[in-house]
């Protein structure tokens, strides 16, 4: 390992070198930093060990140099986030455990995050060879006790697992094993956040299989008994767990070879501060979670059915996500992800792919339409039944991109459809009050805008008019 890559890495930093400029202090960079630089990456977020003064107080002192704020994250074990003015870099500051740096280093989960570099001599502190692990792409434990003080550490070995592709070791994988019951003692809000890491790693459909063998998924996912239960048939070639992975893997390998517009959209954080590809990828795995209830087989001719099962699918997802502490808005996409998974492929099947046809559904998807268009893809390849033959395949993911392309292409002149009626103007036409009847005026009113049926005002109050009261 060339260890002069950190040392550059280190001197070249703006922030880091000023600090080791101005304060006399011994500072290290540790863990998730010295892992990005190994990694190539570029540092925003730097975490600090300082040895030889309280962290709130070198943090102030640091907030003060550079004109940032200081924000408290755990005032318990001493650490503090300075987040500099440009919003984009911060420093995370703490204190070594029992003031001793090779205690914490012997307390971290895994060799490759227990890394420290002096910001000030370059010297670097690897007690436990994570220089050699990250070489070798091995996640290796430091302590089995250090789990079980802290079972997200469980967690977060898939996490790594999924983002860097590394091998975990045989000893740490056993020792996933026997802790995998802990696994939900951590708060929900610190498991929600290993997860979302977990789906937004290139390797996430790797990773769901690993903690399936260690007996860690289903304890997370309760769904995931279900879904092993509904066999292969017709259309699919895997069982309905397999899947589910395999339909993550299939997102995966889209969005890695899609223009540079799916990419960029896929790649927006709109809600609960991970990509949407990440949240897609959940969606992904989470789609026919409706199946099971839904699934019976036709006696005459043997068939499995599963009618409305993304309805039903969409139904268990709240309680699901809401028990991991998952918010509103992300609750809402995935759940809207798992009620339309189909609708792009359905739309596309149609007699006569019209433009009609292709607007309503850029209409109805809106911000969503490129989403629900890889998960229709993805779904597709991810069932290769006997029935299915590579013609059938090709044509259908034919179809989904002109649907993609024509919404890609539509943007440039697309307006947003305008309010031609009000709730409190249809009542006043109709002479009602608030009541479940308006809300279904409203939407049939809302489907016959999609569908181009109604275009002005007075359409719209024709419209109206010929609901009976």
């Amino acid at each position: 390992m060339n260890t002069q890559i950190i040392k550059d890495k280190i001197k070249n930093d703006y922030i880091l070198n000023n600090l080791a400029s101005f304060f006399d202090n011994e500072i290290y960079l540790v863990g998730g930093s010295v892992r990005d630089i190994l990694q190539g990456k570029e540092l925003s977020d730097r975490d600090l060990i300082v040895t030889d003064e309280d962290a709130k107080v070198f943090a102030q002192k640091t907030a003060e140099m550079f004109d940032g704020v200081l924000v408290p994250l755990d005032e318990e074990n001493k650490i503090y986030r300075v987040v500099l003015n440009d919003k984009i870099n911060y420093l995370d500051i703490t204190n070594p455990i029992e003031n001793s740096l090779e205690q914490d280093i012997l307390r971290r989960d895994l060799t490759i995050n227990a890394i420290c570099v002096n910001i000030k001599t370059g010297e670097i502190y690897d007690k436990v060879d994570g220089l050699k692990d990250f070489e070798n792409k091995i996640l290796r434990e430091i302590r089995e006790e250090n789990f079980t003080d802290d079972p997200l550490r469980i967690l977060r070995v898939f996490r790594f697992y999924s983002a860097l592709g590394f091998n975990i070791s045989q000893n740490l994988e056993n020792i996933l094993k026997k802790h995998a019951s802990l696994i939900n003692k951590p708060a929900k809000e610190r498991i929600e956040y290993e997860l979302m890491k977990l789906f937004g790693g290139k390797n996430a459909h790797l990773s769901l299989l690993k903690m399936d063998k260690c007996g860690i998924l289903e304890q997370i996912f309760p769904f995931v008994k279900e879904l092993k239960q509904v066999p292969p048939n017709a259309h699919h070639h895997l069982d309905l767990f397999h899947h589910s992975v395999e339909t993550v893997k299939q997102i995966q390998n889209i969005y890695e070879n899609s223009e540079d517009f799916v990419k960029e959209h896929l790649d927006k954080i709109d809600f609960g501060g991970f990509s949407r590809l990440a949240h897609l990828k959940l969606a992904g795995f989470m789609h026919d979670i409706g199946k099971f209830s839904c699934w019976f087989i036709e006696k005459d001719t043997g068939r499995h059915r599963f009618y409305k099962h993304e309805d039903a699918g969409a139904k268990l997802c709240p309680e699901i996500l809401k028990n991991l502490s998952f918010s509103n808005k992300q609750i809402k996409y995935i759940q809207t992800i798992i009620k339309n998974h189909m609708y792009a492929t359905m739309v596309v099947c149609s007699p006569q792919l019209t433009d009609k046809i292709m607007m309503r559904f850029v209409r109805k998807a809106d911000q969503d339409a490129i989403d629900m268009i890889t998960i229709a893809k993805a779904d597709r390849l991810s069932a290769l039944g006997p029935e299915i033959t590579e013609e059938i395949v090709n044509e259908n993911l034919t179809m989904l991109s002109k649907l993609q392309d024509f919404y890609i292409e539509s943007l440039e002149t697309l307006e947003p459809l305008p309010k031609l009626l009000d709730g409190n103007e249809i009542m006043e036409i109709l002479n009602i009050k608030p009541s479940a009847q308006l809300g279904k005026i409203l939407n049939n009113l809302h489907e016959a805008q999609l569908n181009g049926e109604i275009t002005t005002k007075e359409e719209a109050i024709v419209f109206v008019k010929s609901f009976k009261i």
